[in-house]
């Protein structure tokens, strides 16, 4: 009974995670398209037009469609054997944290946030049960994602300038 009681507000649970994830991963997306539309010429003042709202938003949701169910995988079962209570008290914690988060301009990353609501619930649970080594893994990638995001981010300005002559 509790069960299915705590299942349907997850619901409302997943709601806030999801409409919070899209309030703050959508901004940073639009704010950098419209700052390259802005250097670039093509509009006259830094005002996001619809159009690129609309895009940010059916990229965010196209990328969730398509692989987001790996990430919850790993999350839900991964890290931690989450159960309902889990859930709701992951997702509702994850989405005010990072609803919190937008409405003060900062940007946070989603899946960390949400990754490590699921290590505290389990740390505070049961501490043994938490798979430590996936954890290990996931922060292991999350280290290595900025300098490597940094180093495409200089191939590809060398590329270009050789491309386009500008040694």
């Amino acid at each position: 009974m509790a069960n299915n009681t705590l299942r349907k507000l997850q619901f409302v649970s997943a709601a806030t995670l999801a409409f919070s994830h899209g309030a703050n991963d959508a901004q940073k997306s639009m704010g950098m398209l419209t700052l390259v539309l802005l250097l670039g010429g093509f509009i006259p003042k830094f005002e996001v037009p619809f159009w690129v709202v609309l895009a940010c938003a059916t990229a965010i949701t196209l990328g969730i469609l398509s692989g987001g169910w790996r990430i919850v995988r790993t999350l839900g079962f991964a890290i931690y054997r989450v159960r309902p209570l889990h859930a709701l008290s992951s997702q509702l914690t994850s989405g005010l944290l990072i609803l919190s988060a937008s409405v003060v301009g900062a940007p946070v990353s989603t899946t960390h946030v949400v990754a490590t609501s699921i290590m505290g619930i389990g740390y505070s649970e049961h501490p043994r049960a938490v798979r430590w080594k996936k954890a290990v893994d996931i922060a292991k990638t999350w280290v290595i994602t900025i300098p490597a995001s940094a180093l495409t981010a200089i191939v590809c300005y060398a590329l270009a300038r050789i491309i386009l002559g500008q040694h």
